[in-house]
């Protein structure tokens, strides 16, 4: 009986040195720490960069067989050689601020022959961005005349109301700019102030637009020209006023409202399937009159030069029907075509409708 529990004794302390020795000849990666927190970086100040430090506390060499992480904007590199136990690894990860302001939160994923197998660490911050460049915050550029935008949109306006629009300019010279308008329409007032914009400073161009003397229907436009110190700018850039002038539907009473005209289209999509360069396509879009007054058609608006809209008149009493009829021209063209007429009326429900034509030339 002695002699079996000896054995047994003996038994357990020899295979317990041996679970101890094994583990002790796992390699083991002993970070100082897994989380970095950045802090505010400065995307103007390029790749930010932290390295994790870590003790190889097993009994083994410890080998990194690949570092990852889970943004593109993240780079790890590492201990390419084998850590020995006691010795010190790295793994440095830097990040790219550039073009990602705000805050920020990264996964790096380590594989390694370690104990465990796959190890994770994690950084974050907050970029401040960059102030921008005066190419940045006034982009077009006329003579050293720089511009938010190129363009005055004037966005939607009633037939019988004005809009007005500012727009902030730059001066990018290093000598005073006086800059006029010329070919300025009677329905347009355009003034910058201050008259004369100093050296580097800002100032803004104020536009007026007259609805009610343009005289048009939908989507329009116009170019103005801009005189610089006297002289017109070497490329003889002009600057686009665009406007929808819509009618004002909004002090119609309800009883208005109720006998009121009403467009209605049998379709508003046609498909002419594959014709040859040079034909013409010709189709009619049926439509009528279901409401209780008289429907004005306002404007047909084709989008492109090459499609020509019609129609025989341009009212049609309650109850009658009518066609929009279109000729399309094929000529210079090819490929997959789309092509549309904006028909606008004073129907107060569906002022505006959109005829498409699609189809292929070979």
């Amino acid at each position: 009986m002695k002699k079996k529990f000896f054995l047994i004794v003996l038994w357990t302390i020899f295979t317990g040195t041996l679970v101890i020795v094994g583990q002790e000849k796992i390699p083991t990666a002993s970070f100082e720490t897994e989380n970095h927190d950045f802090g505010m970086v400065k995307e103007s100040d390029g790749l930010a960069s932290f390295k994790f430090v870590f003790t190889n506390t097993g009994g083994s060499p410890l080998i990194l067989k690949n570092v990852t992480a889970s943004c593109g904007c993240t780079t790890p590199n590492w201990s390419k050689d084998p850590v020995l136990p006691g010795a010190n690894g790295y793994i440095t990860v830097s990040y790219n601020p550039q073009g990602r302001p705000g805050k920020f939160e990264k996964q790096i994923t380590i594989t390694s022959n370690a104990d465990p197998e796959t190890q994770l660490l994690f950084i974050k911050g907050e970029v401040i961005p960059k102030p921008p460049t005066v190419e940045e915050q006034y982009p077009n550029n006329i003579d050293g005349l720089r511009l938010k935008a190129f363009e005055f949109d004037m966005g939607s306006v009633a037939m019988n109301k004005k809009a007005t629009k500012t727009m902030e300019v730059y001066n990018h010279t290093e000598k005073p700019i006086k800059a006029t308008f010329i070919g300025v329409p009677k329905y347009l007032k355009i003034k910058i102030v201050p008259e004369i914009i100093k050296p580097k400073e800002k100032a803004n161009i104020l536009v007026e637009y007259d609805a009610s003397l343009r005289k048009d229907w939908g989507s329009v436009r116009d170019y103005i020209s801009v005189k610089i110190n006297d002289s017109i700018n070497a490329a003889n850039r002009k600057i686009p006023v665009i406007a929808t002038i819509k009618e004002d539907f909004s002090q119609l009473s309800k009883e208005q409202i109720k006998n009121a005209p009403k467009i209605i289209f049998n379709n508003t999509n046609f498909d002419f399937g594959t014709v040859k360069s040079g034909e013409k396509v010709e189709h009619s879009f049926v439509f009528k009159n279901e409401g209780k007054s008289n429907l004005i058609i306002r404007k047909l608006s084709p989008s492109c030069g090459c499609t020509v809209a019609s129609l025989k008149s341009n009212t049609i009493i309650p109850g009658d029907s009518t066609s929009v009829d279109i000729v399309f021209n094929s000529t210079g063209r090819n490929g997959l075509q789309k092509k549309q007429v904006s028909v606008i009326s004073n129907d107060p429900g569906n002022p505006e409708v959109t005829l498409r034509i699609n189809g292929s030339i070979k």
